[in-house]
């Protein structure tokens, strides 16, 4: 098995894990936790989403949390980013201060339009216009149902190819292929990941997994097998996507964080610090945690 000497982790608990939290969480506690997170070793991570706060009500703070973090850690290691699902809220994160954010679009038709109401080809034009509008802003492009979709089944290679092709041409610089309601199975993400990586060597290629059935490890290391060095991960394996109907939760960074340490291989994360912020998360926002370190037992040299 051919494996990376180290792997780069980007967290995503605090967007995609939070926004499916009904209760509000506190600015205080959701800052907490980040830095918590910070402290452990994570070097990227989404720290908000500038959505309409009608939309994902548990947004609606973004600026504030972007000011606080910014102030502690502008030029600093860390890489903060912030999914936009539009023109205007790219520009609420670039005025923040923010210079990295994510962009989605979905492999499938059926899914872009029920996530966002959109075409595909009215998501690129939008991409298209905050590029445009904003050349300094680095965009991520998350590629969502790169494997499987609720609406169409299984997704075809060529379709997300397709859709990498048109936001390259536009100017996305990093790309995550997203496995957004868990279907997928490794010999899948070995294949779709050495097409795409194939394809499109002159930008970095990430993924991001959900755990619904099971696979997310697994998936990784097939990931890791074909080349894909960044990964998508959330604390405690919260989120999944709110309009995608059956998807679980995310990868949980803590679970990826020690398979990788037992096999050797280097996130930069330290594993019991990180845990400190997934114990947060289970004692102030959501008690049962798909996790499994969360529960594990330690064992002392093992």
């Amino acid at each position: 098995m051919k494996l990376p000497a180290g792997i780069e982790i980007i967290e995503v608990g605090p967007r995609d894990g939070f926004q499916n939290i009904k209760t509000p969480i506190s600015i205080a506690t959701k800052l907490l936790i980040i830095e918590s997170m910070i402290n452990a070793g994570i070097g990227a991570m989404e720290i908000t989403s500038f959505v309409h706060p009608k939309a994902i009500p548990q947004m609606a703070d973004a600026e504030e949390i972007v000011k606080n973090i910014l102030a502690k850690h502008k030029g600093a290691k860390l890489r903060p980013i912030a999914l936009v699902p539009n023109l205007k809220g790219a520009q609420k994160a670039y005025n923040s201060g923010l210079r990295e954010v994510t962009y989605v679009i979905s492999a499938s038709e059926q899914h872009n339009l029920a996530n966002i109401n959109r075409t595909r080809e009215a998501s690129l034009a939008e991409l298209q216009s905050i590029i445009a509008v904003m050349p300094d802003l680095k965009v991520r492009l998350d590629a969502a149902t790169s494997f499987g979709c609720p609406f169409e089944g299984k997704v075809e290679a060529e379709l997300v190819l397709s859709l990498i092709q048109a936001a390259v041409e536009i100017g996305v610089r990093e790309v995550i292929l997203c496995d957004t309601i868990g279907v997928a199975q490794p010999q899948q993400v070995y294949a779709l990941a050495q097409k795409v990586l194939r394809e499109f060597s002159e930008i970095p290629i990430g993924m991001h997994l959900h755990d619904t059935r099971g696979m997310a490890l697994a998936n990784t290391l097939a990931a890791m097998e074909s080349g894909i060095t960044t990964f998508e991960t959330s604390v405690g394996g919260l989120g999944g996507c709110p309009f995608a109907p059956g998807a679980a939760g995310n990868a949980a960074t803590e679970d990826l964080v020690n398979m990788l340490q037992t096999m050797g291989i280097e996130t930069n994360v330290n594993l019991s610090q990180y845990l400190q912020a997934v114990y947060l998360v289970r004692d102030h926002i959501q008690k049962d945690l798909t996790s499994h370190m969360v529960n594990a037992c330690s064992y002392e040299g093992i």
